[in-house]
């Protein structure tokens, strides 16, 4: 524990808070407008909530896009559509109540009681902070809350910019390197990448020697259900098989593998996603049911591991826009977008047209 008012930053209080909420354990989140203290709901049971909040007065945090499925941006307290909502505890809103408001898989099963009262959420940085660690401990973002009662140098767990620290990959660095002799070529090499701040490590597939020209560089952010289990909802598998293929025939370039399932929101959250699309919402709409954004992916992470790799201008293997931006963005320069193109099948034919229509790729 660290006081408040303590000026350097530190990255690994937010891998430490990460880490608590997977284990159901209370964080107290700090910001410049205040600090709360947090229980995640999905880490939670009745006996731990009991001990977080004898009184029974916590309240129920969600992001803005779960508030707005609700319906609570017509509550003045919840008006502000980009900005978490606060919920007020009530009789009826017990630990089975808050699991409901908290997960959308729930709301046909599950009629959910209210009203519900938007409350004013005054530490709104600290409370965007909690969602954020939420989501990158793969848990839904939806909280019990607390004021943090205290003095202004009371022990905080994690502080809104230890948090913005741990989301550089400054401190990314290459950890091993090893010959891998793969299917689309046999003289590839594979490079780990890690940092002391997160436990994730990336891989990159270098294929090839550099000849003059910059590389045909591939972003796959990792699919276990299509990249190992042969998912025909999506298209990761054929992308990543074709863009193999297409980076050994170009005779230089590079896959990076990025850790982020689920375009960044981790497997767990990504399976909900498939049984709300199973209710009829497509892959954009049902991250937002969930509470997401709908692409939570950062290639900052990718741009750091190509400049590791000496590398400072590519061709990209892309349909998607964000990656070109996200490169450049970070001091990569895309000299070439060029079209990656799989065929669809029946299962997946629908989430290749929203990714089109809603998302911006071009297919």
């Amino acid at each position: 524990m660290r006081a408040a008012s303590e000026a350097t930053t530190d990255p690994r209080a937010a891998a430490r808070a990460i880490d608590a909420l997977r284990r159901g354990w209370p964080v107290t989140v700090a910001g410049e407008d205040g600090a709360i203290r947090v229980l995640a709901i999905e880490g939670a049971d009745p006996g731990r909530l009991a001990a977080f909040d004898p009184a029974g007065s916590a309240g129920v945090l969600l992001s803005p896009a779960r508030a707005a499925t609700l319906k609570l941006a017509n509550q003045r307290a919840a008006g502000d559509t980009a900005q978490p909502v606060l919920i007020g505890r009530t009789p009826w809103l017990d630990f089975d109540g808050a699991v409901a408001l908290a997960d959308p898989q729930l709301d046909l099963a599950t009629p959910l009681k209210g009203p519900f009262r938007a409350m004013p959420l005054v530490p709104v940085a600290a409370a965007e902070a909690a969602l954020e660690l939420a989501r990158r401990a793969g848990l839904l973002p939806a909280f019990f809350l607390l004021p943090a009662e205290g003095p202004v140098d009371m022990p905080v767990d994690v502080r809104v910019a230890d948090l913005a620290a741990f989301a550089v990959p400054a401190n990314l660095a290459i950890a091993s390197r090893a010959r891998l002799p793969v299917a689309a070529a046999e003289t590839a090499e594979i490079v780990a990448f890690r940092t002391p701040d997160d436990p994730t490590d990336h891989v990159a597939l270098l294929i090839g020697q550099p000849d003059g020209r910059p590389p045909l560089v591939r972003l796959h952010s990792e699919c276990l259900t299509g990249d190992a289990l042969g998912s025909l909802k999506c298209d990761c598998g054929p992308q990543l098989d074709a863009a193999l293929a297409a980076i050994a025939a170009s005779g230089w370039g590079v896959l990076l593998y990025l850790r982020q399932e689920g375009r960044g929101i981790g497997l767990i959250n990504k399976l909900r996603a498939y049984a709300l699309q199973d209710q009829g919402y497509d892959t954009v709409d049902a991250n937002l049911r969930l509470g997401f954004a709908v692409d939570v992916r950062d290639f900052g992470v990718a741009a750091r591991m190509l400049a590791l790799l000496e590398i400072d201008a590519v061709r990209l293997l892309t349909n998607n826009p964000a990656k070109v931006a996200g490169l450049e963005a970070a001091g990569i320069a895309v000299v070439e977008r060029v079209a990656h193109v799989v065929p669809s099948n029946p299962h997946n034919h629908a989430y290749l047209a929203t990714k089109r229509d809603r998302t911006g790729h071009q297919l």
